[in-house]
C-alpha cells in the first residue's frame, strides 16, 4: 500500500505514458474560427430540433472556445405546458454535475494549501468511519474523489430516500460491508465523496455550502449558482423537473438534494458554468488572473481508476477526481454526467488540447439529448459531420437504466400465485423492527392493510398490500410508481415476526431487521 502514498506522482508519470501511446486527435491542427463557427450554426439547428421531437422540454447550452464564450443560449420550456423560456440564466439543478464542480472547489482548497489530496479523513474529520479499521485510518480525500472506498455506490442513497439528513448518513456509512478491498476496485458513491468534500471543508470552520461559495462561484461571478436546494427555489427563472407520465412530459416531482450536496447538490445556469468551464481550460487561471494551482487542479483529472468503455462511443473510460477520463475518436476528454431519475440530465465535455468545451443542461429524464448533442457537436467541430444519431443511441442507454429492473419488478410480482397462501393475523407482524444502518421501522395496522414507517420519526409511510404468506407489496419510487418492492416477514413458531426484509432498501444486503421487544 506504500505506493498509494505517492499516488499523485505515480499517476501523471502513468497518465503521461497511456498520453504517449495514445493516438492523436483526429484533428491535430487547432480548431480554427471558422471550423467552431460553421459547427455553432448547425448546433443552433439541432438543439430547437431536439425540443420539437419532444426529447426533452427544455435545456440550456454554453460552449467555450480559447477562454471565450463562443454559444451561450437556451430553448424550449422550463416546465412542459407553460410559456416561460429557458434562456442562459435559467437555474437548473445539475445533479451529478455537481461532482466536478466540487473537486474544483477541493482544489482551491489544496492551492490555498488548507488541505491537500491525500490529506486523511482521520485526520480531518475523525469521527467518520468505514466498516473496517485499517481503511478507516488510511482513507483520504483522494480516494473518495476517486472512488475507490471500497464503498459500495449507492450505500447512503437509500437512507436519503428515507429522511435522514447528511450528519446521520455519514455517521451510519460505517455498518456497510465494503464492495471491493480498499482501493482496489471503482464504485460510484454519492455519499463517499461528500464526506471527501465535507472534511476537505472543516479546517476552514465554515459549511461545505459556504466554502463552495467563497473559492469558486463567488470568484468566478457565479452569481446564480448554490449548493443548497433553498437558494434554488428562490430564482423565479428556474427549471422544473419532468418525467414520463403517459407519454408526456410532466413537472411532478421535486428533488431537495441538500444530503449530497457536494456530490448532487449543485444548482446553476448555463452562463454561470461557462465561467467554470473556462477556469478548468485555464488551468487555474481565470480572466488572467490565477485562481487555482495549475498542480492542485491538474490532479483532477489524472486517470486513477478504469470505468471500461464508453458504452455508445467506445472510448477508453477512466476516473479522476469528480472527472471521467476519456481517450475517445476525438482524442482526450475530460467530462461528467448528471442525472436525477425524477427528472434532470446534465453534461460537461471538455477537450483540453484544444481548448475547447461544452455543457448542457436538460430538465427531464430519461434521456439521451445531452449526451447526443454534445457528440453530434463535437463531431462538427473536429469532422465537419455527424457520424451517426448519436441522440438515439444515448437515449437507448439511459431508457435502459431503469427499464430492465421495472420490467422484472413487474415480471416478479405480475399475478399472485393461485391459490395464494393467506396471511397471519395482522398482530404477527404488528411492532417495531430496527437494524443499525435503517434504524427503527414501524409496522401498523390500517384496516386490511399494513403500513410501514421508516426514518426519522417515521418521516416515510408505505402502505403495504398482502401478495403471498408472509410476503407483501409496496410502490416505494415516486420516479417509477408502478415498479413493487417486496417487504417479507419471517413469522416463527409464536406466530409473532422476527424478521423484516424492506426489498428496497436491500441493495448492499442491509434490508433486513430485527424485531425489538415484544
Amino acid at each position: 500500500m506504500q505506493l498509494d502514498r505517492n499516488v499523485c506522482h505515480w499517476g501523471i508519470w502513468a497518465f503521461i505514458a497511456v498520453m504517449a501511446l495514445w493516438p492523436p486527435a483526429t484533428s491535430a491542427d487547432p480548431i480554427s474560427p471558422e471550423r467552431m463557427t460553421a459547427a455553432l450554426s448547425k448546433l443552433e439547428a439541432l438543439a430547437p430540433g431536439v425540443i420539437a421531437d419532444g426529447a426533452v422540454p427544455g435545456l440550456a447550452i454554453a460552449v467555450v472556445h480559447d477562454d471565450k464564450i463562443v454559444f451561450l443560449k437556451g430553448f424550449g420550456h422550463r416546465e412542459a405546458g407553460k410559456p416561460e423560456a429557458v434562456d442562459a440564466d435559467t437555474v437548473f439543478q445539475i445533479a451529478s454535475l455537481s461532482k466536478p464542480v466540487s473537486a474544483t472547489v477541493v482544489a482551491a482548497l489544496v492551492s490555498g494549501g488548507t488541505v491537500s489530496w491525500d490529506s486523511k479523513i482521520a485526520d480531518l474529520d475523525p469521527a467518520f468511519r468505514l466498516a473496517d479499521p485499517y481503511p478507516t485510518s488510511e482513507l483520504t480525500i483522494r480516494d473518495l474523489f476517486a472512488h475507490r472506498s471500497g464503498l459500495p455506490g449507492t450505500a447512503g442513497d437509500d437512507l436519503e430516500g428515507i429522511g435522514y439528513d447528511r450528519a446521520e448518513i455519514l455517521r451510519r456509512l460505517r455498518f456497510v460491508p465494503p464492495s471491493s478491498s480498499f482501493r482496489a476496485g471503482y464504485s460510484y458513491s454519492n455519499f463517499g465523496l461528500t464526506e471527501g468534500a465535507v472534511a476537505a471543508a472543516r479546517p476552514t470552520g465554515k459549511s461545505w455550502e459556504e466554502v463552495a461559495e467563497e473559492k469558486l462561484y463567488r470568484p468566478l461571478g457565479m452569481a446564480s449558482t448554490s449548493s443548497r436546494h433553498a437558494d434554488f427555489v428562490k430564482h423565479a427563472n428556474r427549471a422544473a423537473l419532468h418525467i414520463k407520465v403517459d407519454g408526456a412530459w410532466a413537472a411532478k416531482i421535486e428533488r431537495d438534494p441538500d444530503a449530497q450536496a457536494p456530490a448532487g447538490g449543485v444548482s446553476s445556469t448555463a452562463r454561470d458554468l461557462s465561467q467554470w468551464v473556462r477556469l478548468v481550460l485555464g488551468d487555474g487561471v481565470y480572466a488572467g488572473k490565477p485562481l487555482i494551482a495549475a498542480d492542485a487542479l491538474a490532479q483532477t483529472h489524472v486517470p486513477l481508476m478504469t470505468r471500461g468503455k464508453n458504452p455508445v462511443s467506445g472510448g477508453e473510460s477512466f476516473y479522476g477526481l469528480g472527472w471521467n477520463v476519456e481517450f475517445g475518436r476525438h482524442g482526450l476528454s475530460w467530462g461528467h454526467a448528471g442525472a436525477f431519475s425524477v427528472g434532470a440530465r446534465t453534461l460537461v465535455t471538455v477537450f483540453p488540447e484544444e481548448k475547447f468545451g461544452i455543457v448542457i443542461l436538460a430538465n427531464a429524464f430519461p434521456s439521451g439529448a445531452p449526451e447526443g448533442l454534445s457528440d453530434s457537436f463535437t463531431d462538427l467541430v473536429f469532422d465537419g459531420k455527424v457520424e451517426k444519431d448519436w441522440i438515439e443511441a444515448w437515449d437507448g442507454i439511459y431508457a435502459g437504466l431503469f427499464g430492465p429492473a421495472v420490467a422484472a419488478a413487474k415480471a416478479a410480482y405480475a399475478a399472485r400465485p393461485s391459490p395464494a397462501r393467506p396471511a397471519a393475523p395482522a398482530g404477527a407482524y404488528t411492532g417495531r423492527y430496527a437494524n443499525d444502518f435503517i434504524g427503527d421501522a414501524v409496522v401498523s395496522g390500517a384496516g386490511d392493510s399494513l403500513i410501514l414507517k421508516l426514518g426519522p420519526d417515521g418521516a416515510r409511510s408505505y402502505s403495504l398490500t398482502h401478495f403471498d404468506g408472509d410476503l407483501f407489496l409496496t410502490y416505494p419510487d415516486a420516479e417509477t410508481p408502478d415498479r413493487p418492492a417486496g417487504v417479507s416477514f419471517v413469522v416463527g413458531p409464536d406466530g409473532k415476526a422476527s424478521a423484516v426484509t424492506i426489498g428496497f432498501l436491500d441493495d448492499n444486503h442491509m434490508g433486513t431487521l430485527r424485531r425489538m421487544g415484544d
